[in-house]
Parts: C-alpha cells; sequence; structure tokens
C-alpha cells in the first residue's frame, strides 16, 4: 500500500532543498543552459566534494538532471519552472526590500 504525500508536504520538501545559498546559485548558473561541474565549481567558492554532495541533492528532488558530454557530466535544469521559481524568489524579495525600505523611512 502507497500512502501518498500531501501537497503541502511535498512543497515544504522542496523549499527545504532549495534552501541553501549554494544550491541557489547552481540554479541560477543552470538557467543559461547545462554546464559541467568543473564551470559551476569554478564559479562558486566550495570545495569539489561539497558541490558534489549539494548537486546530488538537487538531482535526487529532480530539480536537476545530468547527461554526458563529450567525457563531461553535464548538469542542466530539470524544467524551465525552476528559472520561473527563481524569478519568483527574486520578485517577492524585490517587494519585501522595498516595503522594508518604505517602512524604514516612516520610522526615522
Amino acid at each position: 500500500m502507497r500512502v501518498s504525500v500531501p501537497l503541502y508536504q511535498a512543497k515544504a520538501e522542496m523549499f527545504r532543498v532549495l534552501g541553501h545559498p549554494v544550491r541557489i546559485r547552481v540554479l541560477e548558473l543552470l538557467q543559461d543552459g547545462p554546464r559541467p561541474v568543473r564551470d559551476l565549481l569554478a564559479e562558486i567558492d566550495v570545495e569539489a566534494s561539497g558541490l558534489s554532495q549539494h548537486l546530488a541533492v538537487l538531482r535526487r528532488a529532480g530539480v536537476v538532471v545530468t547527461f554526458r558530454d563529450n567525457g563531461l557530466v553535464m548538469y542542466a535544469l530539470s524544467t524551465t519552472a525552476v528559472a520561473d521559481l527563481l524569478a519568483a524568489g527574486r520578485r517577492i524579495l524585490r517587494e519585501v526590500l522595498t516595503d522594508r525600505d518604505e517602512l524604514l523611512k516612516l520610522l526615522s
């Protein structure tokens, strides 16, 4: 018997997976297209073993996919919806931070 996970619980797990700065940076870099691990390492200040662990978490969650290209392990976003989510996060931050700036002005 298979017990399904409530949608809110699945969403919470997805946000938990996304809740690390290195993972967000990886996803941001992959928005421009597939990249080999060596390029990701060059862009992110993290040890190779640490990046490997973060990539594994993203892969298990289904957020990224891997494939080989000329002997290189390439990573790519599994769906354009991931880029949409990152864009939504930027919009939310912009609005939240704008509201805070306005509140700080009122308090001064």
